[in-house]
């Protein structure tokens, strides 16, 4: 029950944003297929939702009607910390002209814009942000990610008009 009514908060909040400066660029080009798996957060901006998470990540995986189910999970406080799941449903909004563009829901009939503003051309790393700016985390396919790289996704996501004082590093556990 707490999980839906989370879910649910997180969609009204991230559906309720408006904003009048100009919308994030996203990538040209997503390949879903090859977007999904496992993803861990490296960064994000702090929301009440995600408070005392810790080891946060999400799995992507295909549904049999071709959306994505969306699993995030963190642990509360510590590793060792109770596991906090939520379950939730994404698809792209418009395939042709926008495949970096997606919707998520986590509760009907609530949904929230998820755009990839970002991504590695292997698909190592990805940047996920909304039109509103309020919302935004960094992705990466390890629990780790290269200072050089943290450092030039920082440099992208200013000139998109974050604001990186907001932004926190996640704690995760080393890599396995």
């Amino acid at each position: 029950m707490i999980h839906r009514a989370l879910a649910l908060a997180l969609t009204a909040l991230l559906t309720a944003c408006q904003t009048a400066v100009p919308s994030p660029e996203v990538v040209d080009e997503l390949d879903l297929d090859r977007y999904l798996g496992r993803w861990y957060e490296i960064a994000s901006y702090p929301q009440w939702f995600q408070r005392g998470c810790v080891a946060t990540s999400a799995l992507y995986t295909r549904r049999d009607d071709g959306r994505i189910r969306v699993e995030n999970e963190c642990r509360d406080g510590s590793f060792d910390g109770e596991l906090r799941r939520a379950e939730g449903v994404a698809w792209v909004a418009d395939p042709e002209k926008a495949p970096a563009k997606l919707k998520v829901q986590f509760f009907w009939p609530f949904r929230a814009d998820y755009w990839v503003i970002a991504l590695d051309p292997g698909y190592g790393y990805a940047v996920v942000g909304h039109p509103s700016r309020e919302y935004l985390w960094i992705l990466a396919r390890s629990r780790s990610m290269d200072p050089g790289v943290y450092d030039a996704l920082l440099a992208r996501i200013a000139s998109q008009g974050y604001d990186l004082e907001r932004l926190r590093r996640t704690p995760q556990p080393p890599d396995a």
